[in-house]
C-alpha cells in the first residue's frame, strides 16, 4: 500500500494528530482531513496549500503557537518538535556568537512590532540569512507581513506534511 492510501486510510483521530503536528491550525488539519480521499501525493499537497491559503488570522496565530522562536531549541519529544528541532539545526550550526546575539535582538523587535513569533522557513538558510529576513520584514505594515507569515506557515506546513507521508 502505498503512502496515499495509508494517509486515507488512516483513522480520524490519529490523521488529525498527524495533521497538527504539520500545522497547529485545527481549520487546516480538518480541511485537508475532509478532502480525503485522495488519487495521489499531489493531491494531498494541493489540499495542504489551499487549506493554508484561506487561513483566517486568527488560525494563523494558532498555527505559530507551536512554533519557538528562531534560534530557540523546541522541547518535547513530539513529532513537531522534532520536525522544528530539524528544520532549524542547520542554520544553528552557522551561527556564530555575534549573529545569535542579534538574531535575539530582533526577534524581540519583531514580537515588540507585531505581537506573535517570528516566522521563517528555515530549512536551508543560514541564521545571517534568517538575521537579514527579520530585520527586513521589521519594515513591513501589518498587512504585508501577514501576508508573509501566512505563506510562511503554509510551505512549512507542507514540507512537514511530505515529510509524513514520506514516512508513512
Amino acid at each position: 500500500m502505498g503512502a496515499v492510501e495509508v494517509f486515507n486510510a488512516l483513522p480520524a483521530e490519529r490523521l488529525e494528530a498527524e495533521l497538527l503536528a504539520c500545522c497547529a491550525a485545527p481549520a487546516w488539519a480538518a480541511t485537508v482531513a475532509a478532502k480525503r480521499p485522495f488519487a495521489d501525493r499531489v493531491g494531498v499537497l494541493a489540499a495542504a496549500d489551499a487549506a493554508s491559503g484561506v487561513l483566517t488570522w486568527p488560525e494563523v496565530l494558532q498555527g505559530l503557537s507551536a512554533h519557538p522562536r528562531i534560534g530557540e531549541r523546541a522541547t518535547g519529544d513530539s513529532q513537531e518538535a522534532a520536525w522544528s528541532r530539524a528544520e532549524q539545526s542547520a542554520a544553528a550550526q552557522t551561527a556564530d556568537d555575534v549573529t545569535r546575539a542579534e538574531l535575539v535582538a530582533a526577534n524581540r523587535a519583531y514580537e515588540e512590532r507585531f505581537g506573535h513569533v517570528f516566522l521563517i522557513f528555515a530549512s536551508g538558510r543560514s541564521q545571517a540569512e534568517i538575521l537579514a529576513a527579520a530585520r527586513e520584514r521589521l519594515g513591513n505594515d501589518e498587512a504585508v507581513e501577514r501576508a508573509v507569515v501566512t505563506g510562511e506557515l503554509g510551505r512549512i506546513a507542507r514540507l512537514r506534511l511530505e515529510r509524513m507521508l514520506d514516512a508513512l
